[in-house]
């Protein structure tokens, strides 16, 4: 053989074999899918006794990982929805915190976070259908009212659960971010809210986003998001994340977000609304915060905090004890 052919041969290689070599060893790709025959084991939501468990809840053909409590008690059911880029185990402290009250308590890794409820395409993740994941939720353990939570991308579905079926909410508490309309009027208006969403333009890229997320074991999460959380919450992130299309899944709430929604809802809310908010959060302006206020028209109450984004870490015990208080107090 020539010399021309080993060459080609070698050429091959470098362009073909060192990139995959390169991604395999620097980025965090677990092609186990370790955390996945984890939650291939657990139980589903009708097998479990009223301790804290984990479980799985079927909706159709999507399967949810979720944390719940009491779920057989007689008490007012409370369901909380985590944001980006979290799980269900960013509320343990409530669950630690309302052990010994008396309410059923579900949260669940929402869709694209659950491996079993992680479609591909990208209009499985508009707001209607993640508005529906909670109203399904609800309806397979025979909810009928409950009082809602959320955080960052919870918080944003909450808005339009509450704004899409008011009825079935006994009271919202959302963290973070503000009414669905009042942060888009911001990003439309607002100089200062327009800077703060640029990453979200950034997240709209095809593959790039998880690339360079991926990169160094999920590094740049590490270093700006992580490093917020608790160790134990650390590693459940990062064992979802790691797996092949889950950030792409996780990612897709924010693709979808150019995508029409078909969603019909009431603008103003009724329902008691408590409100949290960090002043020195980097990804809400102060202008959307105070143009929600028009959106309001029941029981209402704005705290602002000294604080970021990740109030539930950081403030914990605060934010807890007025969560409840809202909800005891409806």
């Amino acid at each position: 053989m020539s010399l021309q052919f080993y060459f080609i041969l070698l050429t091959l290689f470098l362009f073909a074999f060192l990139p995959y070599l390169y991604i395999r060893r620097n980025t965090s790709y677990d092609l186990k899918n370790c955390h996945t025959q984890k939650v291939m084991e657990l139980p589903n939501y009708s097998q479990i006794d009223n301790s804290l468990s984990l479980c799985t809840i079927k909706i159709d053909d999507l399967k949810f990982r979720a944390r719940v409590f009491n779920l057989h008690g007689k008490g007012e059911a409370i369901i909380l929805l985590h944001g980006w880029p979290q799980s269900s185990i960013a509320w343990q402290p409530f669950f630690d915190a309302a052990k010994n009250l008396d309410y059923k308590i579900i949260a669940y890794d929402q869709r694209g976070y659950s491996p079993h409820a992680r479609p591909i395409n990208i209009k499985k993740y508009t707001t209607a259908k993640l508005v529906a994941d909670v109203f399904g939720i609800a309806d397979e353990l025979n909810i009928e009212r409950f009082h809602l939570v959320g955080h960052d991308w919870g918080a944003a579905i909450g808005w339009a659960a509450v704004m899409s079926n008011s009825k079935r909410i006994l009271s919202w508490t959302a963290l973070s971010i503000p009414h669905s309309l009042a942060f888009f009027e911001a990003l439309r208006t607002d100089k200062e809210q327009q800077k703060k969403s640029r990453y979200i333009k950034f997240f709209n890229l095809p593959w790039v986003p998880e690339f360079i997320l991926a990169l160094g074991e999920l590094a740049i999460l590490r270093m700006l998001i992580f490093k917020w959380m608790p160790k134990l919450h650390t590693e459940e992130y990062l064992s979802i994340l790691s797996e092949p299309g889950a950030l792409s899944a996780t990612l897709n709430w924010y693709r979808a977000m150019k995508l029409k929604h078909e969603l019909a809802y009431q603008a103003d809310i009724k329902v008691p609304v408590l409100f949290i908010w960090g002043n020195r959060d980097p990804a809400i302006s102060r202008v959307a915060i105070l143009k929600q206020d028009q959106y309001i028209r029941g029981d209402y109450k704005n705290i602002e905090l000294d604080a970021g984004h990740w109030l539930l870490e950081r403030r914990t015990e605060f934010v807890i004890y007025e969560i409840l208080e809202h909800i005891k107090n409806i």
